[in-house]
């Protein structure tokens, strides 16, 4: 596959510019149960809602393929690491094939979902499975996976078999313009890591480590973290770029890398990981780290408050792409999940951006007038905006608008831009959190950034 050089995302100033840049949104807990108010996000999402919100768990059948159907397979997380995001990138995928067959599906033809389990970078046996799989099945696209490195595994699979593959939550850098098939609705690390960064130069912090795994994910953000962090005049003291101190992925215990970054006497302490978090803070507070001063990023910035005892990470804050959607589109999500899932979400994190990913697919199924991968490759980007078209934001008000015969801009809840020509976002925010006293997150406000 050719790589094209990834393009470099704006840089988000420190200090009070970086509130000028961002939309003030009123805190939500991480279980989002009472989420934000429609107006102080940077999408909307109540238009997306049908006239009758009686949602449908539309599973594909055997028979089904992208020549009759609208056949969305997902390679997500149900099992490994990433779990925990698997339940609201589900349910995006299956809300909006449940809004799509109610406005009359794509051109007449049916919706589905096939959701396979994508595992995690620990055991790549899992996702090479189900991408064969979903290749067999003959979709029309793949949702997936929420791993970059697991994309990686499988994203040359799905190009031989001209399949189209959007992921809504990969970030690294490496798969900017990886290759024509492949798609995402969630922005590279770039931008993830410049916020980052300036976070924490803005909180004053110059002397900064990482314990960071030895994974694209982890290290493609500690880069774009570390770049911008000495680019505000700090510098890196451990787990800096070329110093060989990432850990691998599945660690389990971390009394030496603890010892090596306090021993560099940080600042601040970036943690770059999945479920590893869980042994790194331990070891972390049982040091005497002042767990405030430690920061996180999509893949740990999550609810601990079953894993930690209260008080452990008050204080510290994490970074998740994507804008924070209305309590609308939550309400909606979480009741497709109560019926496709058997109970309501927990976590939100990249659910809107699965729904955008599916639902654009599908307006590209219907610009093209066919169901097939190829047809949908060559459309996506036009139906995102690239052309400058008429802006829309729920699937029927956009098939009205292609039926009519005019170019479209589908602005869905996760508020990216339009599809640029490396097949990112042209556009897109990050959210700001900050851990409570009971180890749950909750949004503080939100930045946004644009591809330069």
């Amino acid at each position: 596959m050719n790589r094209s050089t990834t393009a470099t995302w704006v840089k988000l100033m420190a200090g009070t510019a970086v509130l000028s840049l961002s939309l003030a949104a009123c805190g939500s807990d991480s279980d989002g149960s009472d989420g934000s108010s429609a107006g102080d996000t940077p999408s909307t999402s109540d238009s997306s809602a049908p006239a009758t919100d009686s949602f449908t768990n539309d599973k594909c059948s055997s028979s089904q393929t992208s020549a009759d159907s609208f056949r969305v397979g997902g390679i997500l997380p149900l099992t490994g690491n990433l779990a925990f995001l698997g339940p609201p990138e589900i349910a995006g995928v299956g809300l909006a094939v449940s809004d799509i067959n109610a406005a009359g599906g794509v051109n007449g033809a049916q919706a589905c979902h096939d959701v396979q389990d994508s595992g995690d970078s620990t055991d790549m046996s899992v996702s090479t499975a189900s991408a064969g799989t979903l290749v067999a099945s003959k979709p029309s696209i793949v949702v997936g996976a929420a791993s970059s490195s697991v994309s990686l595994n499988v994203v040359d699979t799905f190009a031989k078999n001209k399949i189209v593959e959007i992921s809504p939550a990969n970030t690294a850098v490496d798969l900017s313009g990886y290759s024509p098939w492949y798609f995402r609705t969630a922005p590279p690390d770039g931008i993830q890591g410049n916020a980052l960064g300036t976070l924490v130069t803005t909180d004053g912090y110059t002397k900064v480590g990482f314990l960071v795994f030895n994974d694209t994910y982890g290290t493609g953000l500690r880069n774009a973290v570390q770049e911008t962090v000495e680019g505000a005049g700090g510098s890196c003291v451990y787990g800096c770029k070329g110093d060989g101190d990432e850990f691998p992925a599945g660690q389990t215990t971390f009394s030496a890398e603890v010892q090596g970054v306090l021993a560099a006497k940080p600042d601040a302490i970036v943690v770059l990981a999945f479920d590893e978090t869980k042994s790194i803070v331990p070891e972390l507070k049982s040091a005497g780290w002042d767990m405030s001063k430690t920061y996180y990023s999509d893949g740990n910035t999550a609810d601990y408050s079953a894993d930690f005892a209260k008080g452990t990470l008050e204080g510290a804050q994490g970074t998740i792409p994507g804008a924070d959607p209305d309590a609308t589109f939550k309400d909606r999500l979480s009741g497709w999940a109560e019926v496709g899932e058997g109970k309501p979400l927990k976590d939100y994190a990249y659910g809107a951006e699965s729904y955008d990913a599916t639902i654009l697919a599908a307006l590209a199924a219907v610009k093209g007038g066919a169901t097939d991968p190829t047809t949908i490759k060559d459309n996506i980007a036009a139906v995102s905006g690239a052309t400058d078209g008429e802006e829309c934001t729920s699937y029927a008000d956009c098939v009205a608008l292609l039926g009519d015969g005019k170019e479209i801009h589908y602005k869905g809840p996760s508020g990216i831009g339009p599809i640029d020509d490396e097949n990112d976002p042209s556009s897109a925010f990050v959210g700001i959190y900050q851990f409570q006293a009971d180890n749950s997150i909750k949004l503080t406000t939100t930045v946004e950034g644009s591809k330069s």
